[in-house]
């Protein structure tokens, strides 16, 4: 790799990934939606998918796509295609009644109060079980129970968009050295680097509009709204990724 490029890459990556796109779109309307873990976990699936993309490229697979119209279409229209069906599962999200709830909650109270104790304990376990075994549960809004159902789902949103395979194929190599020994070695630094850089900066993404979920999200009727967004930003990617 060429230290001299280093930080003409490094400078030119934040700022990629700082400019507005469909990526941190999305990042952010779920974030507000169903808090910053639940958007950090959904960065964490982005930035993977660099690696993937990364890897790619040094195979030779993103020059293949690149010179076949018909792989680039097919992964162009299976990438929307997913998009649209993570649109519909937002749109068709249900939604707890708080109302509901609390009335239930008051009904209960005493039963609940009576049987803490009891609980405790075993809730405690359990809880100590489910990290041993490395589970992590976030429950959002589009109906995902565990962090890894986000992971999955931003990190296909990135493997299924031709456009970053494409995108790295004409970025990576130009911080390569002409004369280098082992291209393939420069160019999966440079993607290691845009991958941390590019989590980093998502997770900031997503801490920062997590903290307005408080502000927006106070019952049913804002969670709907904040579903709805979601979907739209969803089918906007979708047609973007279809038209351009």
């Amino acid at each position: 790799m060429d230290l001299a490029l280093f930080p003409y890459f490094l400078v030119s990556s934040i700022l990629l990934t700082l400019a507005p796109g469909p990526d941190n779109l999305y990042l952010l309307a779920k974030s507000i939606a169903d808090g910053a873990k639940a958007g950090i976990t959904l960065a964490g699936g982005l930035a993977s998918g660099i690696v993937f993309h990364t890897c790619l490229v040094i195979l030779g697979v993103a020059a293949l796509v690149k010179s076949s119209p018909i792989a680039f279409t097919a992964l162009k229209y299976v990438g929307a295609a997913y998009l649209f069906y993570l649109a519909y599962g937002a749109f068709t999200a249900k939604v707890a009644d708080t109302k509901t709830a609390s009335n239930t909650n008051d009904g209960t109270e005493a039963v609940v109060s009576n049987t803490n104790n009891e609980t405790e304990a075993a809730a405690s376990n359990s809880q100590t079980t489910n990290v041993s075994n490395g589970q992590s549960s976030i429950k959002s809004s589009s109906g995902e129970t565990s962090g890894f159902a986000i992971y999955r789902k931003g990190l296909i949103m990135n493997i299924l968009n031709p456009k970053v395979l494409l995108f790295f194929l004409a970025f990576l190599p130009q911080f390569v050295a002409p004369d280098s020994e082992s291209p393939g070695l420069d160019i999966a630094m440079l993607g290691a680097v845009f991958n941390l850089q590019a989590f980093i900066i998502f997770s900031i993404i997503a801490l920062c509009a997590g903290k307005l979920r408080g502000f927006l999200n106070q019952g049913p009727k804002s969670q709907r709204i904040l579903n709805r967004v979601q979907g739209v930003v969803l089918l906007g990617i979708g047609c973007l990724l279809l038209l351009f």
